[in-house]
């Protein structure tokens, strides 16, 4: 089976390992992605998400997204994370594509109404191009095939004690999309701070594939130094590819189903929590994950790339 999906992202360190993984997997089409700020602006998001199709070889349409949260003053992008340009210590990607004319949320839309039922939409970043494509055609809901979020989670934040980052810098946009009814796998905290890889990983997939291994392997240097940093060990989490790996992979995730929404404001904005609103609909969440089995699917797959 042939998924055709659209990665809504803000490259990004993890952003990168998952575009590679679903650009090398066999079953994967990309048919689009869309640049959001979130890691970077929205700017370097489109561009860096054109940097990473050309790196793998692969001409796939990306258009520019939101630069700023629905309701809410933006929080900053995450450069001490991912670094400036979004690729740690590298300096901006030089690229031969250009981003689209058309908006995000509309190309989204676009999209969707041209692929009925055959579009997996999965937004790495901050959800607020997904929910303006909701709030410009509401009928897409019943019309997309899936959708895979990574973001959130039931039991732990990151940037908070509370709330995960994505859903944290647009709290508004992230409790829309979990009000459609729509199929929706969120795959959260609670799975991928238990998928981590270690610099032996990288190394690894850095001398068997050069051009997209050496490329992880120098960017997510900057990745260990935050991680090393802040949590005292030199290695990282693995949130992006894990939530493209619950679309190949589902065998690996124990998933519960919950009606779930947003707390927007407070000490606790951004915090993803169970619904009792009897109007939601439930969603996917899984929450127990192989951690071995989807580590070395993400490094084996890189390691069929060159």
């Amino acid at each position: 089976m042939t998924h055709k999906i659209i990665i809504d992202t803000d490259p990004g360190i993890d952003d990168a390992m998952a575009i590679f993984y679903a650009a090398l997997h066999p079953d994967i089409d990309i048919v689009g992605m869309t640049g959001v700020f979130g890691n970077v602006t929205a700017d370097i998001a489109a561009r860096n998400a054109i940097v990473l199709a050309e790196r793998v070889k692969q001409t796939i349409p990306v258009a520019k997204g939101a630069n700023a949260p629905l309701v809410i003053a933006p929080n900053g992008v995450s450069d001490y994370v991912h670094g400036t340009e979004g690729f740690g210590t590298m300096p901006a990607q030089s690229i031969t594509g250009q981003p689209l004319d058309e908006p995000a949320h509309e190309f989204i839309c676009r999209m969707i109404n041209e692929h009925q039922n055959e579009i997996i939409l999965c937004p790495i970043g901050p959800l607020t191009n997904i929910a303006m494509a909701l709030e410009h055609d509401p009928s897409i809901a019943a019309k997309t095939k899936a959708v895979y979020i990574m973001g959130g989670g039931l039991d732990k934040g990151n940037v908070t004690e509370h709330a995960e980052a994505n859903i944290w810098n647009d709290p508004h946009a992230a409790d829309i999309v979990f009000a459609a009814d729509w199929d929706i796998t969120m795959v959260g905290l609670d799975v991928t701070t238990r998928v981590q890889c270690s610099p032996a990983d990288f190394d690894r997939i850095g001398a068997s594939t050069p051009i997209i291994g050496g490329f992880l392997n120098e960017a997510v240097q900057f990745y260990f130094d935050f991680y090393a940093s802040h949590y005292g060990k030199r290695g990282c989490d693995m949130h992006d590819p894990t939530a493209i790996i619950a679309i190949t992979d589902p065998q690996y995730f124990i998933i519960e189903t919950h009606a779930l929404e947003v707390i927007v404001e407070g000490a606790r904005s951004g915090q993803t929590v169970r619904s009792t609103d009897p109007s939601r609909p439930k969603h996917k969440v899984p929450m127990d994950v192989d951690a071995k089995g989807v580590k070395q699917r993400f490094l084996s797959m890189i390691e069929t790339g060159f």
